[in-house]
């Protein structure tokens, strides 16, 4: 099916629930068809990207050993995992997969927690780049020994977060209907107790990465490497900066709205939901190529590749 096809489809399909009373449940199919056709394509572009980025470091001793790149490819093997997940739970909303309610829960849950580690992952890296620019001789040793259990750490508190907020949401229906079959998957941590616990952990990740961008920026300023050698250094801050609003700004604005009917709600959710899928497929770009080492690793891992391409073919027979 072309994509002007497909497209007409859910036009059509717009159109009808519009003229309609307000079902809920006609709309979130729509929605999920959409947003796992966009997740898919994300998927495969940021599996890509993160596939490349991690075999030119595998290959490249100095940057194997180098704490940023670790937390590079664990960030990008997040975003990866996080859009595979969303094709698995839009797909089975889409398909009406009539799943088992905690099997919808399972899947969601670890999607939301493979998100918040991709938001972890990104404090992580502001603060490493702060230690590495305001206090480089200290620093050094130091993020080298705990990198590992500072990661480790990450993930026991994301996972003991939600599997709290879980048992306490999964404990109001019976535990007959958990085990019930439900068409259209339900979402967990949905409920105001997660959605505040929610809020706070987003914010308080937000101000350690927006901390860390502004001592990084005044010692530089101060230092006077952003008027003379490292202007780039300023252009990344700012970039990053940009691309964190892409993230967050869509999230709030989902946790605000809440799900409505009509065709309004329907267009600013996929329009929102747009600028956050982006924001994922650029975060391998931004954080990963923007790098000078990685850029000079992907045209050696290229020259390879068709260097490669190129004897094969020469051993081929006539």
């Amino acid at each position: 099916m072309s994509p002007f096809c497909w497209w007409s489809q859910v036009a059509l399909k717009i159109m009808n629930l519009s003229s309609d009373h307000c079902n809920i449940s006609d709309w979130l199919r729509l929605e999920a068809t959409v947003k796992a056709s966009v997740y898919v394509v994300a998927f495969f572009f940021a599996t890509f990207v993160t596939v490349v980025i991690i075999t030119i470091v595998l290959q490249n001793s100095k940057l194997r050993k180098e704490v940023r790149h670790i937390l590079l490819c664990h960030h990008l093997l997040c975003i990866s995992s996080y859009c595979g997940l969303g094709v698995v739970f839009q797909g089975m909303r889409a398909l009406l997969a009539n799943s088992p309610v905690l099997v919808c829960w399972v899947v969601f849950g670890v999607q939301l927690s493979v998100g918040e580690g991709i938001l972890f992952t990104l404090a992580l890296m502001a603060v490493n780049t702060y230690l590495a620019v305001c206090w480089p001789l200290k620093s050094l040793s130091l993020v080298d020994s705990v990198k590992y259990r500072i990661l480790a750490a990450s993930w026991i508190i994301i996972i003991f977060k939600n599997v709290c907020l879980f048992l306490i949401e999964s404990a109001n229906p019976p535990r007959v209907a958990v085990f019930k079959s439900e068409p259209l998957c339900p979402v967990i941590l949905n409920g105001p107790p997660a959605r505040a616990v929610g809020m706070v952990f987003l914010f308080f990740l937000l101000s350690i990465i927006l901390i860390s961008y502004f001592l990084i920026y005044r010692e530089g300023k101060r230092a006077g490497h952003f008027n003379r050698s490292n202007i780039k250094a300023k252009k990344t801050v700012l970039i990053h900066l940009v691309q964190m609003s892409l993230h967050v700004i869509p999230i709030l604005i989902f946790i605000g709205l809440g799900k409505m009917c009509g065709v309004f709600f329907f267009a600013l959710n996929l329009v929102l939901f747009g600028v956050f899928a982006f924001a994922q497929c650029l975060n391998p770009l931004i954080y990963g190529l923007w790098n000078r080492e990685l850029q000079s690793g992907l045209y050696h891992w290229m020259c390879c590749q068709l260097w490669c391409g190129h004897i094969m073919n020469d051993r081929e027979p006539v």
